[in-house]
Order: C-alpha cells, then structure tokens, then sequence
C-alpha cells in the first residue's frame, strides 16, 4: 500500500502525452496511463483487516494546492520522471501530517529525503527527454490510499478529498 497524489483522467493523459514524447530504449517499461501518480509515502504490505482503521486515521487536514510538473529527468537505474521545479510547501505540510498518521499507527515511515516526481518509465537507461516540455498544472484537492494488487496494476482503496468548506 501507499499515499499518492492521483491525478484525474484529464491530468493522467497530459502525463502520458509528456510520457509519450520521450525516446525511448527498447526495454523501457513505460507506467500505464491510468496508474500515473505521485507518491507521498509507501506503507508495504498491510493486513486486511486493518485497512478500516487506516482510512480515519489517514484522514489529514489540507487546503487545496497547485502543484506545476514540468522538470523530465533520468534518475540513475533509467527512472524516467515528471518533477516541479518548486516543491510547494502544502505538499511538504501534507506529506509531513501523514507521516505523523503513519506513526501513530506503527506504521513505516521512509526517512530518505523526499523527491517529489510523477514515475514515467522504469528501466530506461539512455532515454531522451523532449527538448521542450510543456509545465503541467495540477489542482491537488485530494490524495489517496492506494492498493498494489499483483497482476492488476493499482487500485484506490480510499480517496481523501480535503476539506474545502
């Protein structure tokens, strides 16, 4: 399981049009369309019959933000990704409440630095990023409990729309 930032049907597909305009190494391992996302942090393997605790107590206050992906860049191991050049300090201060969430409920909590990027392709070493990339905004008005279910790809466990009242 994982917290992510899971874009719309529209979003995903201007994701996968930056995706698509990459050259690509034969090899490469392209992410599908419908499972473009930003994760914010990975739980692993929790017990099912925990998961109708996990959904109130992952539930975090947070106003609406903007998020501008536009920077593509190869990560070592061919890791292709979609990052903002400016990281906003909402999403810092929502990652930040749900690793407090995480804790107490003894859950792992990744102490590495975090790098926030949209995966676009897993082992592509020498890809070629387009020379121009267009800066995508994204509305962010929710994250999600995300499910790594074999074979199928992911599934939404639980989306969690913030609180605009």
């Amino acid at each position: 399981m994982f917290l992510a930032l899971w874009p719309d049907a529209a979003l995903q597909a201007a994701l996968a049009g930056c995706r698509d305009a990459w050259q690509w190494p034969r090899g490469a391992s392209r992410v599908p369309t419908g499972q473009l996302h930003l994760t914010l942090h990975f739980i692993g393997n929790v017990a099912r019959q925990r998961l109708p605790l996990l959904g109130d107590a992952l539930q975090v206050a947070c106003d609406p933000f903007d998020l501008a992906l536009g920077t593509p860049e190869l990560w070592p191991r061919g890791l292709a990704v979609l990052r903002p050049a400016v990281v906003p300090s909402r999403l810092i201060q929502l990652r930040t409440a749900l690793g407090d969430a995480l804790r107490q409920l003894d859950l792992p909590v990744d102490a590495r630095e975090f790098r926030p990027h949209v995966t676009l392709a897993r082992r592509a070493p020498g890809a070629t990023p387009p020379p121009l990339s267009p800066e995508l905004c994204w509305r962010v008005t929710s994250y999600a409990l995300v499910e790594s279910v074999p074979g199928a790809g992911y599934r939404i466990a639980r989306n969690f729309p913030f609180d605009c009242a």
